[in-house]
């Protein structure tokens, strides 16, 4: 079993397919989330991610872990980025490969969700007239 975990200044999802790919896997799920041009109806200039880069890993690492025993994965990707990001640009990736379509796409599911349940990253959201801070973690 083989995780790709990281914390990353931008995301590159040109390479999620090859570090997913596995020979006993039938299935691999992918979920990217993008920086949205609207939020509440007011315009996002762009976003700003912050992390406790030690402790955020720890959990992505217990996170898949997790996945990985829940629906006996191949191989997990969990990367998110930091700093400055406009819209458009992804700004977090997961995905699961296992040997059926309905494993993958659940722990895919559990796998963003709990990242932004759990994982200490902080997101300011940056709008034409105003900054928000719009999450924060343990």
């Amino acid at each position: 079993m083989k995780k790709y975990i990281e914390i990353v200044d931008q995301i590159d999802t040109s390479t999620v397919y090859a570090q997913l790919s596995h020979p006993h896997s039938g299935g691999i799920c992918v979920f990217v989330g993008a920086v949205r041009e609207f939020t509440a109806q007011q315009e996002v200039v762009g976003l700003e991610f912050e992390t406790y880069e030690k402790m955020a890993l720890k959990e992505m690492e217990k996170i898949a872990d997790k996945a990985i025993d829940k629906w006996n994965l191949q191989k997990v990707v969990i990367k998110h980025a930091v700093g400055m990001k406009n819209v458009e640009e992804p700004v977090v990736i997961v995905g699961a490969s296992s040997a059926h379509r309905s494993e993958c796409f659940e722990a895919c599911r559990f796998l963003i969700d709990t990242l932004k349940e759990t994982v200490p990253i902080w997101k300011k959201e940056l709008f034409k007239d105003k900054t928000v801070w719009v999450s924060a973690h343990p």
